[in-house]
């Protein structure tokens, strides 16, 4: 994939990513800053850290999944790696990630 795909495929993903809204602020995880590191490897596999807005956020389990289903819409990506991190249950959401992810979702 060249630059200039990599460029236009991160800018998708991100106003894609601006229509996620966090119920309880009602603003977009764009604008939260909740959407960290993100980048796009060659072969369209997007990697990017999700980071709740508080380590006991009640939402964060439906704002991943919103998430990840969000970024899985966008035409050119092949795959995801999701981390998250700063949350007290990281582990188990990060464990329902990659499940759904193995369950043929991208």
């Amino acid at each position: 994939m060249l630059a200039a795909d990599r460029d236009y495929l991160r800018e998708a993903i991100l106003a894609r990513l601006s229509t996620v809204i966090d119920p309880e602020t009602e603003v977009d995880v764009v604008r939260m800053r909740l959407i960290e590191d993100l980048t796009i490897d060659d072969d369209g596999v997007v990697s990017y850290r999700f980071h709740p807005s508080s380590p006991l956020c009640p939402l964060a389990v439906p704002l991943a999944l919103s998430i990840r289903q969000a970024v899985a819409e966008i035409a050119g990506v092949t795959g995801q790696s999701v981390e998250v991190v700063g949350y007290v249950r990281a582990d188990e959401l990060n464990a329902i990630l990659r499940e759904t992810s193995s369950d043929g979702d991208v």
